[in-house]
């Protein structure tokens, strides 16, 4: 399991752009980043690089900040390679709660962040249909 911060920011213009400059100046890196909004205020959920200092730049901004944890997916490169994913969760009986993608590094996978309502089911799932997570050390986050 990866810690994912969502944070609550008002939804208005450059709110965003203060916040990823303020992380980037303290040498924090955004592993994935993910926005929903309604009309009066937006959820940014991301993974950094470091989620500690990430949250004393982001309590400097005054932001409601929460960890949560997230299922990071190694998914195949290929036509179909989701679908297959989305398919093994959906014969599970597993209910996605929201999913956003990560940039991968290389190789022949790409990554999906998932937060689903059972994550020890899901972990069973991925094994037996040979899929992988991946973990915390391996996206660089600590």
């Amino acid at each position: 399991m990866v810690q994912q911060l969502s944070v609550f920011i008002q939804n208005k213009a450059g709110k965003i752009a203060s916040i990823t400059r303020s992380l980037a100046e303290r040498g924090i890196d955004l592993r994935a980043l993910s926005v929903a909004d309604t009309a009066d205020f937006g959820i940014l959920r991301m993974l950094v690089s470091d989620i500690g200092l990430a949250r004393s730049v982001l309590s400097e901004h005054h932001c409601i900040v929460s960890a949560t944890g997230v299922t990071v997916v190694a998914v195949p490169d290929v036509p179909g390679g989701l679908a297959k994913v989305l398919s093994v969760l959906a014969e599970g009986n597993i209910d996605i709660e929201y999913m956003y993608s990560l940039i991968g590094r290389g190789e022949d996978r790409a990554y999906m962040v998932f937060r689903v309502s059972d994550e020890p089911k899901l972990l069973e799932l991925l094994a037996a249909n040979h899929l992988s997570t991946v973990s915390s050390e391996e996206l660089g986050i600590k």
